[in-house]
């Protein structure tokens, strides 16, 4: 039999299997999800909208070649990518995921990076938010803010660790610098011819260039909603089933080896498929912190499949492989859980030994009470303004079709 005939064969299984598990198990699959749904309407939607927005607008006035021109001498020498990469990098961790795929598939439809560069740039501007870490994560599921500063070092120093490590993917065909050199002053000059350049090539007016901004962004983050919902279901049967414990039975050998807690098998394969659930089942175990640290790290880093399949849908739109994004997952699992554990005790540790009073508001044990005040806003104002945008989005959508049929 043939490879691909076995593949057809193995979806076919698979998705009945679904299919039949969600119909012997309906109340299960409708609480999971209900849960998919509140996390997309109260968090996920509002978070990420006004970055996708904004993000479109950047783009298309020309502001992205401007700061592309002049963080080329930084991330052309470190990532072997162009200047346009650090925009991608900063709205990546500014938003989270899948902000980092949906621009670099923007900037490659856009022709501002090749195959390979696009690769090596989603790779390493895949990263959760400060709001997810600080808020969700260290105040929601941990009850410790003070984890919130050492979780977010060791996610976006993994971050780096993978963006130097994939410089070296794809070869070395590149040239890295270009053979004139260029002064700070002439820099800028380009720069903002650039900019100028590209604002009168944009044949849109502004009022167009608004309203496609929005219509792509909602539908993007409908797609995610989809998926979010799809996978917390997905991972509700699977534990129903009991394949999630034969797959912990496996990983827990694996976390015996590093010295791990293996009580951290279940939320870690929890996490694999689904983020926020396997986070919050490790802040659960009652195991070493540093442990839990170690596995909340490589899950925030990993990001889940849900959020995988998010990328993938949208790489799929261009000529992005998504074999290199996974294996940067992993990479970054590993780089992050490393520095957790090697940062655990002069960023966590010392800090709670010093007088509080002492330290800078920064570091203090409850120093991130803005997290918890903005996650506890987000969560109450998020669904307000998820309801909100949809209707506007059916507003344009329904105009512009009437509009754009003939008479």
């Amino acid at each position: 039999m043939s490879l691909s005939k076995f593949k057809t064969i193995f979806l076919a299984i698979f998705i009945s299997g679904l299919t039949i598990s969600i119909i012997l198990n309906p109340k299960e699959s409708l609480d999971a999800s209900t849960r998919g749904l509140e996390i997309w309407w109260e968090v996920v939607f509002p978070s990420l909208l006004p970055f996708f927005i904004v993000s479109e607008l950047l783009i298309g006035f020309g502001v992205v070649k401007f700061l592309g021109v002049l963080l080329e001498p930084l991330m052309r020498p470190i990532f072997r990518v162009p200047g346009v990469g650090g925009f991608v990098w900063a709205m990546g961790m500014a938003s989270g995921n899948p902000a980092g795929a949906k621009l670099t598939a923007r900037l490659r439809q856009e022709n501002h990076l090749t195959a390979i560069q696009a690769e090596r740039l989603v790779s390493f501007t895949s990263s959760s938010n400060p709001l997810f870490i600080f808020g969700a994560v260290a105040v929601g599921f941990f009850n410790n803010p003070a984890l919130g500063i050492l979780l977010a070092s060791a996610h976006y120093l993994g971050n780096l660790c993978v963006g130097i490590t994939m410089r070296f993917y794809g070869g070395s065909s590149e040239t890295l610098h270009d053979s004139k050199k260029v002064t700070f002053l002439s820099s800028i000059m380009t720069a903002f011819r650039e900019l100028h350049t590209t604002r009168i090539q944009e044949g849109r007016p502004l009022g167009k260039m608004l309203g496609d901004a929005v219509i792509s962004s909602i539908q993007t983050l409908l797609m995610i909603g989809g998926f979010i919902i799809l996978f917390s279901v997905f991972n509700k049967i699977l534990s129903i089933i009991h394949v999630t414990e034969m797959i912990a039975f496996i990983i827990s050998g694996i976390l015996a080896l590093f010295h791990l807690a293996t009580e951290l098998s279940v939320p870690l394969i929890t996490g694999i498929f689904e983020i926020t659930l396997g986070n919050q089942l490790v802040s659960e175990t009652n195991v070493k912190l540093v442990d839990k640290v170690m596995i909340a790290s490589f899950i925030l880093a990993f990001g889940g499949l849900s959020i995988q399949a998010q990328v993938a849908s949208i790489l799929a739109d261009t000529d992005i492989r998504f074999k290199p994004f996974f294996f940067a997952r992993i990479l970054q699992g590993v780089y992050s859980s490393f520095i957790a554990y090697l940062l655990f005790n002069p960023l966590y540790v010392n800090i709670q030994a010093y007088n509080t009073s002492d330290l800078p508001v920064m570091l203090m044990l409850h120093s991130p009470e803005w997290a918890r005040n903005y996650w506890e806003s987000v969560i109450q104002i998020g669904p307000l303004i998820t309801l909100s945008s949809l209707m506007l989005y059916v507003f344009l959508y329904g105009r512009r079709s009437v509009f754009s049929k003939p008479l």
